[in-house]
């Protein structure tokens, strides 16, 4: 996501140098050296926070509305608190990012991971209680470090087939636009019963056709969202949500909807699914942080078993992995920051900061945080430096004291944003070669089982699995690392759970 902009190559900047460095900051960030300013600089910092700062009203709605196994939400527990959850979000993202300016010296930034918050919530929250899986995030980033320092993080890296890397991406984007659609009430679900022959439809039950005031404000902020992308406007997605919830506000304030549910009943089924959009008390406030370690290390061994949560690790890890790698790559180049071994200076810097912020992500219990490829909207402005880094990473501690606003984006309005988000993640399947059936079935698998059963280890799991055992039957099991298999049994044993757990009677 983010603009794009004619690529810039090193040779590029040793052209437009204009003279030498002077002052600390020239220095220290080789600003002149990249061929930038202290302007050019701002101006990128800017353009990448308001290109990315969506953030902090997503991951709120997707990890703050989701009861966890025991029936708990995020935080407060009995219901959700979505400007705590805001608040911790723009704390990480604040402090990593300018960590990435000033140690990685760069033009990233960093923020809690979409499609990572969304396989938390659904994936892992669902099985034990929020602590003890912002525990599984916190190893998951340790166990990333560790790769780091090490030097195996490249190792793993090679041995993942690539077209598996953009299938776990594109399924990922597909299961975000899915829960977009559930949540706006644009799809909805169909309850069991006799007679039933579909699992979701459009609409209200039994009419298969839209209706409300709340999916009318989805629809509109849908397409005026798509129309701000298509014409590659900064900030898009974020206009989109704003413009979505100032219709919302004029929407209530008209025909006064009120919630859906009251009191755990279904009052209204056209009514607004979660915020009611009315200005709050108070638009600004102190930051409330108490989220901050928030998290058992290894409760979620105890809750589901060691196997299981290992799996759900390697899950985690497998995503952060492959999405920061892929960014930094991309990002980089577009910035002229890759060299013609295709590595960036300060690569080990880099990575570092990205595993500690994964880890960071758990610790302060708003999901794994990794490099926002939306960075490339301020490499756009001219960024080429940490210095723009470092001004995105003050604009989200500042955006800290805005969490109340969060309670007023209701998901009609904030969720035409996980849509296009899927749609662009979505475009990288281009990169699958579907004329090969070897890699184009595992792929096709791993897309289409993570919205289709709710679940992106699912689609994981099969595509894994399916990968090595067409290559193997076809006489190509050499072809296939030790890692590889090594995961590949892992799955099996992990969708084999129940039979086992049947089979030793536990």
């Amino acid at each position: 996501m983010g603009c794009h902009s004619s690529r810039v190559t090193s040779t590029d900047f040793a052209n437009t140098a204009k003279s030498a460095p002077t002052g600390f900051l020239d220095r220290y960030f080789s600003i002149t050296a990249r061929g930038s300013t202290i302007g050019q600089e701002i101006r990128g910092g800017l353009a990448t926070f308001f290109t990315m700062a969506y953030i902090v009203v997503l991951n709120p709605l997707i990890i703050g509305t989701v009861a966890d196994a025991t029936g708990e939400y995020l935080g407060d527990g009995s219901s959700p608190n979505l400007p705590l959850i805001a608040a911790a979000t723009s704390f990480v993202a604040g402090i990593f990012t300018i960590a990435m300016g000033v140690f990685g010296r760069v033009p990233f930034a960093i923020a809690t991971g979409l499609g990572l918050n969304a396989f938390l919530a659904f994936g892992v929250a669902s099985q034990m209680s929020w602590e003890d899986a912002m525990g599984l995030v916190v190893l998951e980033g340790i166990i990333i470090t560790i790769l780091v320092l090490t030097g195996f993080r490249t190792a793993v890296f090679r041995a993942i087939p690539p077209e598996l890397k953009t299938a776990i991406s594109v399924g990922i984007g597909l299961f975000i636009a899915l829960i977009g659609f559930v949540d706006a009430g644009f799809v909805r679900r169909v309850p069991d019963a006799a007679g039933t022959t579909v699992p979701v439809q459009l609409g209200s039950l039994g009419t298969g056709s839209l209706t409300g005031w709340p999916t009318l404000v989805f629809v509109i902020g849908l397409l005026g969202t798509a129309f701000l992308v298509a014409r590659k406007v900064k900030g898009a997605i974020l206009i989109g949500i704003l413009g979505s919830t100032v219709l919302a506000i004029i929407v209530e304030a008209i025909a006064k909807l009120g919630p859906q549910v009251v009191d755990g009943k279904t009052v209204n089924p056209d009514a607004w699914s979660l915020n009611v959009p009315t200005l709050p008390s108070s638009l600004i406030e102190l930051p409330d942080l108490s989220l901050l370690g928030q998290f058992s290390l290894f409760g979620g061994f105890a809750k589901v078993g060691g196997l299981a949560a290992v799996m759900l690790v390697f899950t985690l890890m497998l995503a952060d992995f492959f999405d920061t790698m892929g960014t930094i790559v991309g990002v980089g180049r577009q910035a002229g920051l890759v060299k013609p071994d295709g590595n960036l200076e300060r690569t080990r810097e880099i990575l570092l900061v990205d595993s500690l912020a994964a880890a960071a992500g758990g610790a302060a219990s708003v999901s794994s945080n990794t490099t926002y490829v939306e960075s490339a909207a301020g490499v756009g402005e001219g960024a080429r430096t940490g210095l723009a880094s470092v001004v995105t990473g003050v604009l989200f501690l500042l955006s800290m004291f805005l969490a109340p606003l969060t309670e007023v984006v209701p998901f009609e309005a904030a969720t035409p944003a996980l849509v296009i988000v899927g749609f662009l993640m979505m475009t990288q399947v281009k990169e699958i070669d579907f004329s090969n059936f070897e890699v184009a079935i595992p792929a096709f698998l791993t897309i289409v089982l993570m919205p289709f059963t709710y679940s992106i280890t699912v689609g994981i799991g099969a595509g894994f699995i399916s990968y090595v055992f067409i290559k193997a039957v076809r006489g190509k099991a050499r072809e296939i690392s030790f890692l590889l298999w090594l995961v590949a049994g892992l799955f099996v044993i992990y969708f084999a759970m129940e039979p086992i757990r049947s089979l030793l009677g536990v």
